[in-house]
């Protein structure tokens, strides 16, 4: 593990290959903060343990609370866990979270809430959108994202009932699957079931990335995993933890059609939450995925191979803050994380809970003239959808944001690998100046776009 070297009070500094990334504390004082999420707005949205859902400056550290869930219940790991926003968040403001709460016993629930940004922001309107899950004061999972098609996924613990992990028709060990109404799509493994795989003990980090789903998921005590999921497959547990390596764990494999971990940790690490990085701004970790750990006090980075399905040699980073749980990346190549010492498992300075901002500083965004006045947009003026047209082969993979005239993100969008023209649905923006950006590898084109 690489240890962090003084700066200052404030900032210290680590190698990475030829790169020198800072670490400084972002926002100070906090309580258990269990998801980080970057916003559409350009802030980071942040829930904490024991209710609280905030908005967060990335500049200041200035901390912005929304609400406090009012039924929110923790117990040793419960609480308010994972939350999502909606893809298309200007003209759907939802918020997607999931808590644990008391009805007859210790449940866990999927709720939607509705943000306005009136003065300085709420949240109203809580609708329940999978509610009575089985839960215990341990093995709660949870993390929640979106995906591409319009679903949603979320994952869930086992809740110290083992044999349910592989019970299909039980919500618990699971990662499931519905609807943004909280329906269950037609197309998932078993009809009429949000079940989307199963066998797992306690997943809670959960990412997309290059169209591959990654969790990172807890063991007992031999191996904690690194998952690649696809649908209505079987991870194992409790049979089966980590690999697939002793000779019982091997005759249930291949009997279940058990799939194997990426990569595990042996002995466990209380492996937490996981993003994906592909920035320039710290070249050495692009296409890797970053996982934080709670009882391993460190990032680790996973370099994955061009397809995705396997992953190389892993190092580790950060050590020195305590326990580690949120982690997300910015559009700029900035990475945040949370510490987690305040949980009744850590050690807290004085200044804990924290979040923390990982960054080149040393990086600025390059910009070719020529390049840039080849990107073009049509129609413009645009009613329905735009076309955006890239100028020849991009250094990288590209990224596409509309910003409105506050500067806000109100649609983002990838192109695919060798793709130059993208068309990016309009539906749902008022009319005005908007500005479209494309980030390609180390280049930025911007052009401004006036919407009927």
């Amino acid at each position: 593990m690489l240890l962090l070297s003084s700066v200052s009070a404030q900032t210290t500094t680590f190698p990475v290959g030829a790169t020198t990334v800072s670490v400084t504390p972002l926002a100070t004082n906090l309580s258990v903060p269990w998801e980080l999420i970057w916003g559409p707005d350009n802030f980071i949205w942040m829930t904490e343990r024991g209710g609280r859902i905030s908005r967060v400056n990335p500049t200041t550290g200035q901390v912005l609370p929304l609400i406090t869930v009012p039924d929110v219940v923790t117990s040793s790991e419960g609480g308010l866990l994972g939350m999502t926003l909606h893809p298309d968040f200007t003209a759907s403001p939802y918020v997607y979270i999931v808590y644990n709460y008391n009805d007859n016993g210790y449940k866990e629930k999927l709720v939607r809430y509705t943000y306005s940004a009136a003065g300085t922001g709420s949240l109203s309107n809580p609708t329940v959108l999978l509610g009575g899950i089985t839960a215990n004061s341990t093995h709660a999972g949870s993390r929640l994202i979106i995906l591409p098609d319009r679903t949603l996924l979320m994952t869930t613990g086992d809740a110290q009932q083992r044999p349910e992990a592989q019970n299909t028709g039980a919500l618990i060990g699971k990662v499931l699957r519905l609807n943004l109404d909280g329906t269950i799509p037609a197309d998932n493994p078993v009809a009429g079931n949000p079940m989307y795989s199963f066998g797992h003990r306690n997943p809670q980090g959960l990412v997309r990335a290059n169209g591959k789903i990654y969790s990172t998921e807890h063991g007992q005590d031999a191996e904690d995993e690194l998952n690649l999921i696809e649908p209505n497959r079987n991870y194992g547990w409790p049979t089966v933890e980590g690999n697939c390596n002793l000779p019982s764990e091997q005759a249930f494999c291949t009997a279940n059609n058990v799939r194997a971990p990426l990569y595990s940790w042996a002995p466990t690490v209380g492996i937490a939450g996981v993003a994906y990085y592909d920035h320039p701004a710290i070249p050495e970790w692009r296409n890797n995925l970053l996982a934080v750990s709670l009882r391993g006090n460190k990032m680790t980075q996973l370099p994955l191979t061009s397809n995705g399905e396997a992953v190389g040699n892993a190092a580790d980073f950060l050590s020195g803050f305590g326990r580690l749980r949120a982690i997300c990346v910015s559009p700029q190549g900035r990475i945040y994380v949370s510490t987690s010492n305040r949980d009744g498992r850590g050690n807290p300075a004085a200044s804990d809970d924290r979040i923390l901002v990982l960054e080149n500083r040393a990086y600025v965004l390059a910009t070719n003239n020529a390049r840039a006045a080849a990107f073009q947009l049509w129609p413009n003026p645009a009613q329905h959808t735009v076309t955006l047209h890239l100028p020849g082969s991009s250094s990288g993979a590209t990224v596409a944001t509309l910003h409105d005239a506050l500067g806000r993100v109100v649609r983002t969008t990838d192109f695919a690998a060798g793709q130059n023209d993208l068309q990016v649905s309009l539906a749902g923006l008022r009319a005005g100046v908007y500005v479209v950006r494309a980030t390609s590898g180390t280049e930025q084109f911007t052009r401004r776009l006036v919407v009927d």
